[in-house]
């Protein structure tokens, strides 16, 4: 397993930018798939976004494509999630997860399929 640590959420007003980062560490982790997911209030955690660490392939969920961006930096073993144009509906607590080997496009969108998860980040919307 990794250890995953996630920064960078707080209050932002709609229409707004906010980058959060996931600091990887532990064992190798360039055969991974690295994930964010999001739970807001009374809501399951859901999938939003993913990238496959060793050659940069990126996955999204259809409500946030075009306004997230995941990438990874090798140097800082770090997984971003840079979130433009933000709506009161991205209000969530979000994870970063690791899952270790292939994975479907299906898979990669289940939690249950993720081994290691940071301890979350409140991102919060206001209208």
């Amino acid at each position: 397993q990794v250890q995953l640590l996630e920064s960078g959420g707080g209050l932002v007003q709609t229409g707004g930018s906010l980058r959060l980062s996931c600091a990887v560490s532990g064992r190798t982790f360039s055969t991974y798939y690295m994930a964010w997911f999001r739970q807001a209030p009374g809501k399951d955690r859901e999938f939003v976004a993913a990238i496959r660490w060793s050659v940069g392939i990126t996955y999204y969920t259809d409500s946030v494509k075009g306004r997230f961006t995941i990438s990874r930096d090798n140097a800082k073993s770090t997984v971003n999630l840079q979130m433009n144009s933000l709506k009161p509906e991205d209000t969530a607590v979000y994870y970063c997860a690791a899952h270790r080997g292939q994975i479907t496009t299906a898979a990669m969108r289940n939690l249950a399929e993720y081994d290691s998860w940071g301890q979350g980040t409140q991102v919060t919307v206001s209208s």
